[in-house]
């Protein structure tokens, strides 16, 4: 029987405001907080809650057969918690359904991954916390921000604790083989794997309100027939995409939600059930791994990072932030952390991307800058006043050596104090038991000798 796996990314950032040359040492508050407000809230009336209240409903029509994951970034979850709670409920109410998995990835929605050290582990148990405290859930599966992927990364993925991880289907890693199969981790086959079948998935995010594509319109029955038409032995479809696509990317005037509506039972007709990610890693096993030495992601024609290491403004922006993360950790500075995060989002290095053509149309659309380097000049300047503040607490001068013997040090000495801690804890808990027993026993005693 073919499955359909539906994920949705939800995803947004705390865009920058506009910072001046000046403002670096006098000014450390560095968001569009009126920007960022608007957007959130547009993007909930136009997708976030209409999409939740029409998958939950659809969820109650089959009796439960209709089944999504989403992963939802941690900076992303601030801005709904912040703005719109009312998001976050209606995400609750999903989840009480058993028939929506949510996956963990990294807090910030960064690049993590990419660097050395435990910052990516960090972050991905920062997520996993988040997401269990808001759903009441432990996430199984792993989903990596922009889908990037590597044979290294699902090593990492997999001492993690994860059970499976989600990537794209990129034609120059697959080469003939097709993404409709669980495959698994070549450098430790306990990681499965499954692989977005790009072509499916960008007729829905990218074409389907395409009146120049030779498909228009996409009517649900049609895109069922599809998914049906792959070959019989291939029992997985992967439909990995950014929920912005219901409302906001195809707008509600598009159908775009009576499309998604009526999918299960066209689905059913066809025999095609839909499955989470854990369900279908539960049930199926790989045929066979992937070799994955440099790493894929979902973005661009070049599923690589290109999308935001590909130029030098990238590269060192990208190499500054690796290059004080671990000061910023040693701090323990909640604003400081704080800031840390919002930094790191993938967004800020995908908006100085300098490709042309159609990579280069997309990269300007979603980017609130005149120009890439317009968007380097300011978040160079914002660096640079965070950078500032870092070194307030640890100096530059502080060698790398010095750094790390410091971190242990440091390290050491809260595990002494938690462990003291406890131990305090314990004892006081066994005297107040002694206390409260005292006079029971001094009672009796009192008895017995009258």
């Amino acid at each position: 029987m073919k499955s359909v796996c539906f994920y949705f990314q939800v995803h947004q950032p705390f865009r920058l405001r506009r910072y001046r040359f000046f403002d670096i040492g006098s000014d450390h508050y560095y968001y569009d907080d009126y920007n960022n407000e608007e957007i959130i809230r547009r993007v909930a009336e136009h997708c976030y809650l209409p999409a939740n209240r029409l998958i939950l409903q659809m969820i109650k029509d089959t009796n439960g057969a209709f089944k999504v994951a989403y992963s939802i970034s941690g900076v992303a979850l601030e801005q709904l918690e912040l703005y719109v709670p009312e998001v976050v409920d209606s995400f609750r109410e999903l989840a009480k359904t058993g028939c929506v998995e949510f996956l963990a990835e990294t807090y910030a929605h960064s690049l993590a991954s990419l660097w050395e050290g435990d910052e990516f582990e960090l972050q991905v148990k920062e997520h996993s916390k988040k997401i269990q405290s808001l759903f009441g859930v432990k996430p199984t599966v792993f989903r990596n921000t922009e889908l990037i992927y590597s044979d290294e990364i699902g090593e990492r993925v997999v001492n993690m604790g994860f059970k499976g991880m989600l990537s794209e289907g990129a034609k120059h890693v697959l080469g003939w083989k097709s993404p409709n199969y669980v495959y698994c981790c070549a450098n430790n086959p306990r990681l499965k794997l499954l692989l977005k079948n790009f072509k499916l998935s960008d007729d829905i995010t990218f074409r389907f309100s395409d009146w120049g594509w030779d498909q228009f319109p996409l009517t649900a029955d049609k895109y069922m027939d599809w998914v049906a038409a792959t070959p019989k032995e291939e029992n997985v479809v992967n439909l990995f995409m950014n929920y912005e696509t219901f409302g906001e990317m195809q707008g509600a005037n598009t159908g775009i939600f009576d499309f998604l509506k009526a999918l299960p039972s066209f689905a059913a007709q066809r025999n095609i059930t839909f499955a989470t990610p854990s369900e279908i890693f539960d049930r199926q096993k790989p045929i066979d791994s992937i070799n994955v030495p440099y790493p894929i992601s979902w973005a661009d024609e070049e599923r690589d990072l290109s999308a935001w290491l590909g130029n030098e403004l990238q590269k060192e922006t990208f190499n500054k932030l690796n290059g004080i993360g671990e000061r910023v950790r040693m701090s323990k500075d909640r604003r400081l952390m704080q800031d840390w995060y919002y930094l790191q989002t993938s967004d800020h290095l995908y908006y100085m991307s300098t490709k042309h053509f159609s990579d280069g149309a997309v990269h300007s659309h979603y980017s609130p800058y005149d120009s890439p380097y317009e968007a380097f000049m300011n978040y160079m300047n914002i660096l640079s006043d965070f950078i500032d503040r870092v070194n307030s607490k640890f100096p530059e001068n502080v060698d790398n050596e010095e750094l790390n013997s410091l971190t242990l040090t440091i390290n050491a000495q809260e595990e002494l104090i938690n462990k003291l801690t406890k131990e305090n804890q314990k004892l006081m808990k066994e005297l107040k038991s002694s206390v409260a027993a005292a006079p029971v026993k001094t009672g009796k005693k009192r008895k017995e000798m009258v």
